[in-house]
């Protein structure tokens, strides 16, 4: 009887130990490298050390599409990246857009932080038209920012966001029921500008009428075999693949223990038929029925019209909300399905659009927010060099120390 109990020890042992290695648990996580402090520190251009920090900027399934040119010595336009789209569920690129903004935002919290001013002017050509082609989205610059040297007197406004740009951004995870105090809302929702408004909701009968929107619009999109295929190509099995893309999903930030994670990208890594489109569709849709479960409160970012100029400047404030509210204590995740833009998801566009906007305004983000129950793990970045296109010209300024 011992030696049964020792062998089917030895096999478990040894299975489980197959599966981490499948996984690559044991290989260094350069994709979380971003995620540390001293990240920016490695390269002498101020211009890098900045966008060193904007890669931890929330975005659109973490496809991470910015392309950064460089210019002069204090200078760099930002781009869209046209090789990291999801036409599927962004089909005008508007969420795309929309995280050009969120980029910027902690471009500027970071060159604060450093001693500089960052100058930006939106859209310096011109916005590219509404197609959300790649040829159409990488067609004009979002962006020109100008780094320019401070003198600080003072410590800088941004530092009270600054720390709040290492926390994990998106917290899939059940929320408390406590809800958000009157002030911390009143302070919240003043961050709104001329053009872009943020509105928190956490009484009763918003609490059901959004999270209703938000459980149809995740059946919808659950059922929509094109968005699901486009997820699953996006979803990154193990380490191995993690550390190849660093962009896309994976089971990072979820509610699991790391243990768990590993062993079970070693059983998706050996057999991939465990996560297919229909797997993870099914378990997006059980993710979201469990948050709607758990969200004391909700928020829309709303803009004047729906220019690419709006867009944008939705994401910066949502940047900014992010970074305020985490400092508080609150966490968030998107939930903007509903406000995708392909036919399938018409009606309930429609249908949150009559009931919370007015005339000329468009819903840019739907947002749930609360203290979260636990924490979560950081998510892939790019490296930022990933993300610069280098030309010889300057190829030696900004290289790392």
């Amino acid at each position: 009887m011992h030696k049964v109990a020792f062998a089917v020890l030895g096999i478990l042992v040894i299975g489980i130990f197959s599966l981490v290695m499948v996984d690559g648990a044991f290989l260094p996580k350069k994709y979380l490298e971003p995620w540390s402090g001293t990240y920016h520190t490695q390269f002498e251009d101020p211009r890098v050390q900045v966008l060193a920090h904007g890669v931890l900027a929330p975005n659109s399934h973490n496809l991470q599409s910015w392309k950064v040119v460089l210019e002069g010595d204090n200078s760099f336009l930002l781009y869209v990246d046209p090789g990291r789209l999801s036409p599927k569920a962004d089909p005008p690129g508007r969420q795309v857009t929309i995280s050009q903004g969120t980029f910027l935002e902690y471009v500027g919290v970071a060159a604060g932080n450093l001693g500089y001013e960052a100058e930006m002017q939106l859209f310096p050509e011109g916005e590219y038209g509404p197609e959300g082609t790649a040829t159409n989205l990488g067609s004009k610059p979002v962006a020109r920012v100008i780094l320019k040297e401070t003198t600080r007197e003072t410590e800088p406004e941004s530092s009270t966001l600054y720390k709040s740009m290492f926390v994990p951004d998106t917290y899939r995870v059940p929320y408390r029921e406590a809800q958000l105090s009157k002030e911390d809302i009143e302070t919240l929702e003043a961050l709104s500008t001329e053009n872009v408004t943020i509105l928190i909701f956490q009484d009763p009968e918003s609490l059901e009428s959004l999270g209703n929107i938000v459980l149809r619009a995740a059946e919808v999109e659950t059922g929509n075999d094109g968005i699901q295929q486009e997820g699953f190509e996006l979803f990154r099995p193990n380490e191995w693949k993690k550390n190849e893309y660093r962009y896309g999903f994976s089971l990072d930030g979820q509610e699991l223990p790391a243990f768990n994670i590993h062993l079970m990208q070693g059983l998706i890594s050996l057999f991939p038929f465990l996560n297919s489109p229909e797997v993870s569709g099914q378990s997006f849709l059980s993710q979201t029925e469990s948050a709607v479960e758990n969200t004391p409160a909700y928020a829309l970012i709303i803009t004047k019209g729906n220019s690419r100029t709006a867009q944008v400047e939705a994401g910066i404030l949502y940047s900014r909300f992010l970074l305020a509210a985490t400092d508080m204590g609150y966490a968030m995740q998107p939930m903007s399905q509903a406000l995708e833009e392909y036919p399938e998801m018409a009606e309930i566009y429609m249908e949150i659009h009559e009931a919370y906007t007015g005339e000329n305004e468009t819903i840019q983000m739907l947002i749930r927010v609360g203290v979260p129950e636990k924490e979560v793990s950081p998510t892939m970045r790019l490296d930022v060099m990933d993300i610069i296109e280098v030309s010889k010209a300057t190829e030696n300024s900004y290289i790392r120390l």
